[in-house]
């Protein structure tokens, strides 16, 4: 808003004083601008008990913008709540038609308290609901999936063929660098440890047993899931999610066509299939891994160093942690697409569904882990 006159004092003031017929005025003065330091509307709502009507003089104001009027509501709100009339006719023109556009506007339902803390039986309890629908989406989305493959392999399953091949692609090749790399680093950090261990008792070259088989068996496929899960499995959830936002996918549902198999089936696929061919990549980058902290440090030469570590492998550690790369597969797979599909319409929706998408597959790896070291143990693989 321009000056209204250039002549007033800059600073912001609002004086309070009697007028006739008992009436308070209420002075505004000097220049009123966001971010300036500007009077306090308590301090004048605090002399309006008992009076008969109030007064708002804006003649003394001079540059001014949303600040006065967001002063002036709050005492105009406090004279209606205790019945006091209020007038107006002595503020500038501009300062009136944006109250009256205001005023004409009602309050929306519960904007007051929308901003107000929930009480800790209101906020376990939605959690409670929340926690709940949660599941019940899950069980529902995993039971739609396992009725989607159930047509795929009865051949009534509508998957566009193309769009499994480009997945595949990039979860598998353009993954490979960063799978490889993670589990190089991995596989080097668990040989340097164990190194530093073993070789107090003349037992360095079991350092290719205990990389061996502790890679090949769980941790190349638990790392490599969890790289999936923070590269492939976000992609799924924003891909998914912003195809909910734009109403894609309910354009989908309007053809005929599944989104379950369109959209989902081919990705779960694509990321079960690869999982163990990256599982493999991974068991062997790590055992060079090994191998560079046996030759750095420990003097074994690389024909020993693999030799060794043939002894110590089995098929059976090979097929368990290929086994269990597959199931994580799976499981970031399902928990991408859940979230994308289930995300909310907004920009930030798709954004929590990416960061819910990771945490919950991180989860669900890590919970497998487990399960699967004490089934493994049980049957003694």
């Amino acid at each position: 808003m321009p000056d209204a006159n250039p002549t007033i004092a800059s600073s912001a003031s609002a004086s309070v004083h009697p007028g006739p017929g008992g009436r308070l005025v209420i002075q505004l003065a000097g220049s009123w601008r966001l971010g300036t330091a500007l009077p306090d509307p308590l301090t004048v709502i605090a002399q309006l008990h008992g009076v008969p009507g109030v007064v708002l003089d804006g003649t003394g104001l001079g540059s001014w913008d949303s600040s006065v009027l967001t002063y002036l509501r709050r005492i105009i709100g406090a004279g209606s709540a205790a019945a006091i009339s209020v007038d107006r006719s002595r503020l500038p023109a501009g300062v009136q038609r944006l109250l009256a556009l205001a005023d004409a506007v009602p309050e929306r339902a519960g904007a007051k308290s929308a901003g107000t803390q929930p009480s800790f039986l209101t906020r376990v309890g939605q959690g409670t609901l929340d926690a709940g629908e949660g599941v019940w989406n899950a069980f529902d989305f995993l039971g739609r999936v396992v009725l989607g493959f159930g047509r795929f392999f009865t051949g009534r399953a509508r998957i566009y063929w193309p769009d499994v091949w480009i997945v595949m692609q990039q979860v598998g090749a353009d993954a490979l660098g960063v799978v490889l790399l993670v589990n190089f680093l991995v596989g080097l950090i668990v040989a340097f440890v164990g190194a530093a261990q073993l070789e107090q008792f003349g037992a360095s070259i079991y350092v290719a047993n205990l990389v061996g088989v502790g890679m090949v068996r769980d941790l190349a496929a638990i790392m490599t899931a969890i790289v999936m899960a923070g590269r492939s499995g976000a992609a799924f959830a924003a891909q998914l999610g912003s195809m909910t936002a734009s109403q894609e996918v309910d354009a989908l549902t309007t053809l005929g066509i599944s989104p379950i198999e369109f959209l989902v089936l081919p990705r779960v696929a694509a990321l079960v299939l690869m999982m163990p061919i990256l599982a493999v990549f991974a068991d062997a980058v790590s055992i060079l891994g090994g191998a560079t902290v046996g030759a750095v440090m420990l003097d074994i030469d690389l024909p020993r160093y693999l030799r060794q570590t043939a002894e110590a492998v089995a098929v059976k550690h090979l097929l368990g942690g290929l086994f269990k790369a597959t199931v994580y597969g799976g499981l970031v797979a399902l928990a991408g697409c859940l979230r994308g599909l289930t995300s909310g319409r907004s920009a930030a929706d798709v954004g929590n569904a990416v960061t819910s998408a990771v945490v919950t597959s991180i989860i669900l790896i890590i919970g497998a882990a487990g399960l699967f070291a004490v089934l493994f143990n049980a049957l003694h693989l």
